[in-house]
């Protein structure tokens, strides 16, 4: 019987023990890893979480997951670094200060190191370009286009067409040529009259297609790149959306940029009818296509 005892004082209890395969729920992004690569830097938070604390104590959602509540795209980065210690960034990463706020959340400061900007005695901090600065290191040949246009306009002379800028010397906005599309899905009802549901125009999402340096110039910070974050640049894409849902503002911003519409479609189709009238109720896709010279 005393030996019956003593086994089972020996036996950790359930509440300190971790499986050893962990899915984990980031910001609503679900990542599944291995126990002992959360806790492979010592003294780091998902560290602490992963031994220092009762399984029941942390968060969960509905399904069982454990919750972290950050930035769910920028944590794939934590966990490469938490497998083998080492940082591999896309060529043009443009969430480089993103990512050391993440780091120094999570207790990884070697990771905080890594990422702070550098310091040289030509440069001060933040002068020196980095890998994840878009377009710095080498020009795009949309770059290289435009200094070309530039060195034929001020070649030019009078015929250029150059404006004075308020350091007193000449000089032109120069603004790359090229599509930017937007989109939305809708519904509307359809009643028996061919009237329709004035709520028709009611906008979810309004999605941008494009380059990404055209489409991050137009909208800035109203633009939502949290499905493609990493694109490049000179890259295209698709994936894109605003953070608002009032067209004419998209509209509006487009123009201020100078882009023009020169063409837009729209298909609809029936999805169900209504069982207790014959209203019918039509989804639909609409597509604005923009160009600027």
């Amino acid at each position: 019987m005393a030996l019956a005892d003593n086994a089972s004082c020996a036996k950790p209890s359930d509440d300190m023990v971790f499986p050893e395969i962990i899915e984990l729920n980031v910001g609503g992004q679900v990542y599944i890893t291995r126990h002992n690569t959360l806790i492979s830097i010592p003294g780091s938070l998902l560290w602490e979480m992963f031994t220092q604390k009762n399984i029941r104590s942390l968060a969960r959602d509905n399904k069982g997951r454990f919750f972290v509540d950050r930035d769910g795209f920028l944590f794939r980065y934590i966990l490469d670094y938490m497998r083998d210690q080492q940082l591999v960034l896309p060529e043009h990463f443009p969430e480089r200060s993103r990512l050391q706020r993440e780091a120094e959340y999570f207790k990884l400061p070697e990771l905080v190191k890594t990422l702070a900007p550098k310091l040289s005695k030509q440069n001060s901090i933040g002068d020196e370009p980095c890998q994840s600065d878009p377009e710095e290191l080498s020009p795009s040949m949309d770059t290289a286009r435009n200094l070309a246009a530039a060195s034929a306009i001020l070649a030019g002379g009078p015929g250029g067409s150059i404006t004075a800028n308020a350091g007193g010397g000449t000089g032109q906005d120069i603004r790359r040529s090229g599509f930017i599309t937007i989109g939305y899905r809708g519904s509307y009802t359809l009643g028996r009259d061919s009237q329709t549901d004035a709520k028709f125009r009611r906008v979810a999402r309004i999605m941008v297609c494009g380059k990404t340096s055209l489409a991050k110039e137009v909208f800035g910070e109203t633009l939502n790149e949290s499905r493609d974050p990493d694109r490049p640049p000179e890259r295209y894409t698709s994936r894109y959306y605003l953070k608002f849902t009032f067209l004419e503002q998209a509209f509006d911003k487009l123009a201020d940029s100078g882009f023009h519409m020169v063409a837009c479609n729209s298909t609809g189709t029936c999805a169900f009818a209504h069982e207790q009238t014959d209203d019918k109720i039509w989804t639909s896709y609409t597509e604005y296509v923009f160009y600027r010279e």
